[in-house]
């Protein structure tokens, strides 16, 4: 890895840039989940140690570079402050005289957050100009969004090429947890691949063939798996018009000496709602009105015994429909089974996608895995194999 971190850095009475990800949810003014606030902290408190002047750059919302007074970042300055410990100033644009005027007049110690730079459209379309007129605010820029690197945006991309560039501590720890668990990998790999459709997936499943040692496929995809491989489904969410992708991602695999794992018995219902009437049958007997909404306890019998024989684990996505009990069974013995072989040391493992986290939170064992991502589309992005601009620029910016 070629890019810069804060240590390699001089910041000295130096104004500092830093890309922040603090697109958080609102409800009536107030921050309802400051998670992603709370970690910028640790790059916050590094720059200021160093003698720097932090200035926080970040996205709100989608205002498509119109000013939209309701996707202000003012809304977030109490939960900033909070989590930092200090007051935190607020210039009302991120450019221009407001911006310089504000970065002016901050005293060492202090911290300064610039309104959202998606009120400019140059933001988005990485206009040049705006790259610049966000330049000329400071002499180092610190990329600490991972979840916005798959954006090359002004803010993520264009900036690196004009001023000294590096990662921030959590851009840093994902780049580094991304890398163990994929990029150089200690082996033998699993993946476990879960979610609604196989179409949303493609380059995903694409890739991991290709990349991964086993490949778990859970929730509603491993439905249009067993669907290529003419074991009926019943009722159950299927994309029967993708069998022949399904048939060739199984070719590929075996080409590629990527095992796939796909549910050997099936918990089945004929409502889809929590507490619904349901029951445990082969996979090959799925009642024709019934559909399945779990994997059932063989299948995560077999889960856990490809866990144990593998010391690096990637997952995106749950096995059964976790948001409704008891349907979650899977999905929860599985999660629990993949932290408690990292508690012991016997598994490295990372996670990412809305609903991975979601549903490992539910499981209450997302401090038990070695590190959970919450980027979301840069996550899927990177595990698909595709190059994220952000990091890029980084990575070029370091050379």
């Amino acid at each position: 890895m070629s890019w810069k971190t804060i240590d390699d850095v001089d910041m000295k009475d130096r104004t500092v840039l830093v890309r922040v990800d603090i697109n958080v949810p609102v409800e009536a003014g107030i921050v309802t989940d400051a998670t992603r606030i709370e970690k910028i902290v640790p790059t916050v408190r590094d720059i200021l140690a160093k003698g720097g002047k932090p200035v926080l750059l970040a996205h709100f919302g989608r205002p498509k570079g119109q000013v939209v007074p309701g996707m202000s970042l003012r809304v977030t300055l109490p939960a900033l402050a909070e989590a930092l410990g200090q007051p935190v100033a607020f210039a009302e644009d991120c450019i221009g005289a407001p911006a310089k005027k504000a970065v002016a007049a901050m005293a060492p110690g202090t911290v300064l957050l610039l309104e959202n730079t998606r009120f400019h459209a140059g933001e988005e379309k990485n206009d040049p100009a705006m790259a610049a007129a966000l330049a000329a605010l400071g002499q180092v820029y610190v990329n600490d969004a991972f979840s916005a690197a798959h954006r090359a945006h002004a803010s993520t991309e264009g900036i690196t090429h004009l001023m000294v560039s590096c990662a921030g501590r959590l851009m840093e720890a994902e780049l580094k947890a991304l890398n163990a668990a994929l990029g150089n990998p200690v082996r033998p790999v699993v993946a476990v691949v879960g979610g609604a459709k196989v179409s949303t997936k493609l380059d995903l499943l694409g890739n991991l063939v290709e990349r991964v040692d086993h490949l778990v496929i859970g929730g509603g995809m491993a439905n249009t798996f067993l669907v290529a491989k003419g074991i009926e489904v019943g009722t159950s969410l299927a994309e029967r018009d993708m069998a022949d992708t399904a048939r060739a991602i199984l070719t590929k695999a075996a080409e590629t000496g990527c095992k796939i794992h796909l549910p050997v018995d099936v918990v089945v219902a004929r409502e889809f709602k929590a507490g619904a009437a349901h029951e445990t049958v082969a996979v090959t007997a799925c009642p024709p009105d019934a559909m399945i909404l779990d994997a059932g306890p063989a299948t995560v019998a077999a889960i856990r015994a490809v866990f144990a024989q593998c010391q690096t684990l990637i997952w995106n996505g749950p096995l059964g429909a976790f948001e409704l009990d008891p349907f979650d069974a899977a999905t929860n013995a599985a999660a629990i089974h993949a932290a408690e072989q990292t508690k012991a040391g016997r598994l490295i493992s990372v996670a990412g996608g809305g609903d991975t986290v979601a549903a490992l939170n539910k499981a209450g064992v997302s401090d038990d895995f070695t590190y959970i991502s919450t980027a979301g589309g840069a996550f899927l992005e990177w595990m698909e194999g595709k190059t994220l601009p952000g990091v890029a620029a980084l990575e070029a910016a370091g050379k």
